[in-house]
Formats: C-alpha cells, structure tokens, sequence
C-alpha cells in the first residue's frame, strides 16, 4: 500500500491571533476577574492565526447547537470536495477511481453522514464502500490511514481516500469559561485534509505503508473527548495528556523492534501538533534531534491544532520534500480514549 497524495482545503476566513484574542477579549472580558489571564493562555499555545469556517461576525448568530452543526454540514462537504478534488489531483486520479471513501470527524454530526453527501456531489461510483468514523478525535488522521491501509491489503488493485473535515470553532462554548475551553478557544482551527492510497498492484508513487499499530492506555477516557450537552460539545482536556504522551517511547521502541528498527532508523517523523506541550513531551520521550519535529512545529504556528486533519497536514508537507529512497518514516497520534495510532513507512 502506498501513500499516493495529500490534498487539503481551508476556509477562507484566516485571522490572527491577536485578532481572534482581541473579538474573544470583548466577548468574554466583562466576565473575567483576571483578562490577563486568557491572553496567557492564548499566547503560550504558540499558534499565530487559524481559518475559521465562518467569518467572525457570524458566529455570535449561532443561537442554538442546531444551527452551528448546520454550519459545519455546509463546510465540511464544502471544503471535504475540494480536499479530495486536491488529493487527486496530485496523484493523477479521478473520483471514478475511488472504491473506499473513509471519512471522519469529531466535531459535527450528520445522517447522511458527508461522505454520502459527497457521492452525487463528486458523481463517484455508486458502489463505493464508505466507513464514516466519528469519536477519535485527534488521534482519527492516523487512524484512518491504518484502516485504509488494512482494506488495500485485501483489495490490492484499488484506491482508498481518507478524508478528514474538522471545524473546530463551530464547537466553542461562548458560556463556558473553564481553562479547557479557554485554550481550546486559542488552540484550535479548521480545516480538511484528504489522503490518497493506493493498493500494491496500483501503479503509483509514494511511500509505502509497512505496518501499523494502535495502542489503548487503560483506565484514561477522562483524559481528552467532549461532554456532549444540550449547547453541543463541551471539550475535555485534562493536564495528563503531556504526561502519557511521555509514556509514548515504549510503544514506539516495541513497535518498531517488531520491524527489526530501533528510533535512530527512522529520518522523518510525522507528529499530530497537538499543542506545544504535547509536542514537546514527543520529543523528550523519543530523544530527538533539534528539528525533528519541525514541520509539526510550523503546523502549529500557521493553522493551530486541527484536530484529526493535523497530522494529515504535516503528512502532506513531509512528502513535499521527501528523503532518499529507501528513507523511514514513522507517523503517530494520539486521541481520546486515550490512544495512540503508529504508522510505519518507507519511500
């Protein structure tokens, strides 16, 4: 199975940080004992501006939970048709080509899911086989390149998409004023990122996916998901995260042991940004080089945390300036439940 392409779509809204910081400012301000104190926590995110799926002054219109999944309905087929439109593109491939269509998401809801809303829209083939995955949160990019990779290695001669839409702003509780929304608020963008696979006997470059691994930590589904209200999707995000990602070196040497491959092997890495800290974690535990994780670090600064789309994001970055033939390349996430995905290839 190989990686064939990365095609991507952002809203057309992309503001600031310091524009997004001073509308939250006003909205929030009169509330706050200390003001200082989210400015604090959108600075230290490290994120210089992000794509909204709306302009700015529509969100306060959004009365009900209702209308704001409505909104990300429009933008997530939207900018999902022009993520794939862009992956097939870059791998001299038409939407007739696609036999598996995976889509996921976690922060809207819709029956018929986007990736049904997506087949007269993209006049796919009706016998497309769709999985529409919801509730993996950020660690869904990975994930669902190792579910595509698991059904080419069944079907050899065809092609499978990964799409991934995440509208995070649509999702922000304007009511609440916990420390895990405030730096959800300064942390989180939007985007989609849709990835091409083709299976061994499809001729097309790429690297090729070697193997996989999923790893579920016991005992932490506290640790990071949504509380889902009546208002919509209330984020959790517990101070532990950095602290497993820590604990991630042991996952990553047993993997990779099982490939006869040890860390210093692998020349380029492929890190969901999930924020400073957790990028940081990373590279302590896994004893990298300086710029190691380089392009994650930019993801970060120019579009901020897209959920399952980020990693897809440095995906297609990394195979912009791809190593040698022959190179390694490890790519992981990790997500609510809490879990983490890891996948190996090679150019």
């Amino acid at each position: 199975m190989r990686i064939a392409s990365v095609g991507r779509a952002f809203p057309e809204n992309y503001y600031s940080q310091e524009a997004l910081l001073a509308a939250l400012r006003e909205f929030w301000g009169a509330r706050f004992h200390n003001p200082r104190r989210l400015e604090d926590l959108h600075r230290n995110v490290l994120v210089g501006g992000r794509h909204l799926a709306l302009p700015m002054e529509d969100y306060p219109k959004l009365s009900s939970f209702g209308e704001a999944n409505d909104a990300w309905i429009r933008g997530a087929v939207d900018l999902g048709e022009r993520a794939i439109r862009d992956a097939l593109t870059h791998a001299s491939l038409e939407p007739l080509d696609i036999r598996h269509l995976f889509f996921v998401s976690v922060t809207g809801l819709a029956t018929p899911s986007v990736d049904a809303r997506l087949m007269n829209r993209m006049n796919l083939r009706a016998d497309v086989k769709r999985t529409p995955i919801f509730g993996l949160g950020c660690v869904a990019g990975a994930a669902g390149i190792a579910r595509a990779a698991d059904y080419l290695r069944a079907f050899p001669g065809e092609v499978a998409v990964l799409l991934s839409v995440e509208l995070c702003s649509l999702t922000l509780q304007r009511e609440d004023l916990s420390i895990p929304n405030l730096i959800a608020s300064g942390l989180f963008g939007d985007g989609a990122a849709a990835v091409a696979l083709t299976g061994r006997d499809v001729e097309r470059s790429g690297p090729e996916i070697v193997a996989t691994r999923s790893v579920f930590y016991p005992n932490t589904e506290q640790v990071m998901g949504w509380e889902i209200q009546s208002s919509g999707f209330r984020v959790v995000l517990s101070a532990d995260v950095p602290r497993i990602a820590r604990g991630i070196r042991k996952d990553v040497d047993d993997f990779l042991a099982s490939e006869g491959l040890t860390v210093r092997d692998i020349d380029r890495f492929v890190c969901h940004p999930g924020g400073p800290k957790v990028l940081e974690a990373v590279e302590e535990a896994l004893e990298l080089q300086e710029g190691a994780l380089e392009l994650a670090w930019r993801s970060l600064r120019e579009v901020g945390n897209l959920s399952s789309a980020s990693v897809l994001m440095v995906l297609g970055d990394t195979l912009a300036d791809e190593p040698p033939s022959g190179s390694w390349g490890l790519l992981l996430a990790m997500g609510p439940g809490f879990c983490s995905e890891l996948v190996l290839i090679r150019w």
